[in-house]
């Protein structure tokens, strides 16, 4: 046997190659390769800068008279200085005047020796300092040279090497691009210009209709491109936006509008569900993967893009507000207008649809000033967009930024706003709020136990299902993406806390203005949310104002209303009888009449309920037929939707107090006599009359009218005969006044059409006293068709009567 074979694998070459030192050698060949050429960079940064700064030393002049002379020349000039001047020959005196009277003499240095031409040369030498000043050539970059992995051949290692590529920079070019664009630009606005003049009306006309489609197909395949691939599709939402900068005046404004809405519609839909933050430092750096990366480029694109957009918006109201004309004056001032009123609806429905996304705040102080604008078209806008947010939202967020805006703006513009900014607070969602930490506290919480009870009060085994099912609940709590009812709660708060300082401002500081009506009717919707502090305070301000007799009929009512709906609330700890605002209701219900819109009539209904129901256990007899009775007067007195509700309204107090019944007899009980004009519903003897009213209510012309009033007149009951239908009988007073509204003018229910049928001929019997006018008539009839037979054959006209009879 031969020697014993060696288990060892031999390494095969590349795996050689991967662990020689070749490979190293080029590592290190490219790494000091790189040092050498920074260090050169470095050093020719350095020559550049020492050259400079040699130059900029040059430039200082030297002054004239200056020259450094050869110590021989300067010992002569001694030795000559000091020989006397008689020792000179006259021939020798005469050159020198004459060299004195020459130009060149006077400009020379009469102590040196130097010949006459020789500062010329040195001037001449003293212009090639420029020449030091290092020129600006176009050197080509030196490639970067890369080391690759060597190949071996029959010859040996063969060492490859490779040119890194350069990336050339297109700065420069877009500059020229654009300036060239620019040029082209202004070229084709006059060529344009005078084109349009030399056209006819109708050539004008069918041009603009060109170039508008045009643009309109560009538009709808941009959109269409975005939507379709929102991620790849940022430079085209780019160039979508820059074409709100049209330049054609012929359909620049047409176009701009187009882009506004389209651009409106395409964020509403491609915008995310989420808020995008900015990435911070270390999120920058560290290296993630390339899905991932892609979404964070198309989210930095997406809110630079938006932002771009809401800040041409902006720009477009305010040249409208400021009246600017711009240069290239392709928009006309005229067309400020309506540009204006688009851009404030985009910014309006952006505000509505993405109230989670970035700028929203941007957006909530742009449109709240324009809410209370002198164009009533821009202010409608805003104030119905503003009505429609709060109306949709439901965590509050965007409620609290609009209410801040708009008490921050009510006040900077000392309360002299539109009443309709105030009434759009009317439409907050907010139905509950947090109550006073010690009433928090005695609510038990769930609190999870401690090892030592479980250890106590379980087994091992219910211990283990214990700690199991915590486990799950805390899980369960972590992961739960819906708004917590405390953070809403906290937001509807302060949200509140803010429209309260608005009402009580005004109510302090501007009594007499026109925006009480708007702050007495939301004082009326969240009376019973105001804290019971300012219950008092509040009460007090309310009867002045009705006691003043400066408000409306409406706002009086507001405030009956609003002092009820606090009592009615946390008031009810209150000890307060609020006798003087059931004199003022009572007082005021006689000024309804049907010759004036019952719109108030609603506010009535809901007062009545509040007043007389709600609170039926602070209310006395008295006081409950004395309304009953002004109610049955006043039904007879105004429109027919305000006499159903005030005889639905009877109903309900008939229920509420089943003693009023007394009122529907005859005969008088107890003393005194009813009197109708007294104010007071306590001492006016309502017991010694009866509701005489009905019975001429039961031939009103409406139907629905005579219906409740026949149901009264028997007692109300529930049940039998005279009893209402189920719909009807559990419809509050104010749903019923609201179906049977008359404001557009029809008849609820319809009236039914009379039949167009006519008749042909006279009722033949005992229809005319006077005999001998029937005689007349008959005669007549018998001339104009006599009758006939089965066979067609005349009859005459007395045996045909004598027939008939």
């Amino acid at each position: 046997m031969g020697p014993p074979r060696n288990k060892k694998r031999k390494p095969s070459f590349r795996r050689l190659l991967k662990t020689s030192s070749v490979k190293l050698e080029n590592k290190q060949r490219n790494r000091q390769f790189k040092q050498q050429s920074t260090a050169k960079k470095h050093r020719k940064e350095q020559r550049k800068l020492q050259h400079a700064l040699k130059d900029a030393s040059s430039h200082v002049p030297a002054p004239l008279e200056r020259y450094k002379k050869k110590p021989e020349l300067e010992d002569e000039e001694q030795f000559e200085e000091s020989l006397p001047v008689d020792m000179l020959a006259e021939d020798d005196l005469e050159e020198m005047r004459a060299l004195a009277q020459r130009a060149s003499f006077i400009t020379r240095n009469i102590s040196s020796c130097e010949p006459v031409h020789s500062r010329k040369r040195k001037l001449d030498n003293s212009v090639q300092s420029y020449e030091k000043v290092p020129r600006k050539m176009q050197v080509e970059a030196e490639k970067e040279v890369i080391h690759l992995l060597p190949i071996k051949d029959k010859t040996g290692i063969i060492r490859q090497t490779m040119e890194k590529p350069v990336v050339q920079k297109v700065e420069e070019e877009e500059e020229e691009k654009m300036e060239e664009q620019a040029e082209e630009d202004t070229t084709e606005e006059v060529e344009d210009s005078t084109m349009m003049s030399s056209l006819s009306p109708e050539e004008q006309l069918e041009l603009r209709r060109q170039r508008l489609q045009e643009r309109k197909l560009r538009i709808a395949g941009l959109a269409s491109a975005i939507l379709a691939d929102p991620v790849n599709s940022i430079k085209k939402l780019k160039e979508l936006r820059s074409m709100l900068m049209e330049t054609d005046s012929v359909v620049a404004v047409t176009v701009r509008k187009l882009v506004m809405m389209s651009l409106t519609e395409v964020f509403k839909d491609i915008v995310p569900s989420y808020r995008i933050r900015p990435l911070t430092e270390e999120e920058k750096t560290n290296k993630v993967k390339k899905e991932t990366q892609q979404l964070r480029e198309f989210e930095e694109g997406l809110v630079s893009q938006y932002k771009f957009y809401l800040e041409n918006l902006e720009q477009t109201i305010k040249d409208w507000k400021q009246k600017k004309r711009k240069q290239s004056e392709t928009v006309a001032l005229q067309a400020y207008e309506g540009l204006a009123e688009v851009a404030v609806r985009c910014l309006c429905e952006l505000m509505v649809a993405l109230p989670h996304f970035n700028f929203h705040n941007n957006i909530l102080v742009l449109v709240a000033p324009l809410m209370d604008d002198p164009c009533s078209p821009v202010s409608n806008i805003c104030c119905e967009y503003v009505k429609k947010l709060l109306k949709q939202d439901k965590l509050g967020q965007a409620s609290l930024g609009m209410v801040k805006v708009i008490s921050g703006m009510v006040k900077s513009r000392n309360y002299s706003v539109r009443p309709e900014v105030l009434q759009c607070l009317l439409c907050l969602r907010i139905k509950e709020v947090e109550v006073k930490k010690d009433t928090e506290d005695v609510a038990p919480k769930k609190k999870f136990m401690n090892f030592k009870e479980k250890r106590k009060n379980l087994s091992r085994m219910q211990r283990k299902w214990k700690k199991a099912e915590e486990k799950l609940e805390k899980e369960l709590l972590e992961t739960e993406a819906s708004e917590s009812k405390e953070k809403k709660l906290k937001l509807h708060t302060e949200t509140l806390n803010i429209v309260f300082l608005i009402y009580f401002r005004i109510l302090k500081k501007a009594q007499k203005s026109v925006l009480l009506p708007a702050v007495l009717e939301g004082l009326a919707k969240f009376a019973h949310l105001i804290n019971l502090e300012f219950f008092d305070d509040l009460l007090t301000v309310l009867h002045n104002l009705i006691e003043s007799e400066d408000l409306s009929y409406r706002e009086s009512l507001h405030c009956i209303q609003t002092s009820f709906s606090i009592l009615s609330g946390q008031g009810d700890v209150l000890n307060i009888d609020p006798l003087k605002f059931y004199t003022h209701l009572y007082k005021m219900l006689l000024h309804m009449h049907a010759g004036a819109p019952n719109d108030d009539m609603g506010i009535v209904l809901q007062c009545l309920d509040i007043m007389l129901v709600k609170r039926r256990k602070q209310v006395s007899l008295q006081r409950a037929m004395a309304f009953l009775k002004r109610l049955s007067t006043l039904s007879m007195h105004v429109l027919p939707d305000s006499a159903v509700g005030l005889l639905a309204s009877c109903k309900t107090l008939m229920h509420t107090f089943p003693r009023c019944d007394i009122l529907l007899d005859n005969e008088a009980q107890g003393s005194g006599v009813y009197m109708a004009e007294l104010d007071e519903p306590e001492y006016c003897n309502p017991h010694n009359t009866a509701l005489w009213e009905l019975h001429a209510l039961t031939r009103h012309y409406h139907p629905m009218v005579r219906k409740f009033a026949a149901h009264l007149i028997v007692g109300a009951p529930s049940e039998g005969s005279g009893a209402l239908g189920t719909e009807l009988s559990r419809r509050a007073p104010a749903d019923l006044f609201d179906d049977y509204s008359t404001k557009e003018m029809t008849f609820n229910p319809p009236v039914a059409t009379p039949s167009t049928k006519k008749k042909d001929h006279f009722t033949i019997g005992h229809t005319f006293l006077d005999e001998d006018l029937k005689q007349q008539i008959d005669e007549a009839l018998a001339g104009d068709k006599a009758p006939q037979d089965n066979r067609g054959q005349s009859i005459d006209p007395h045996e045909h009567k004598a027939e008939l009879q």
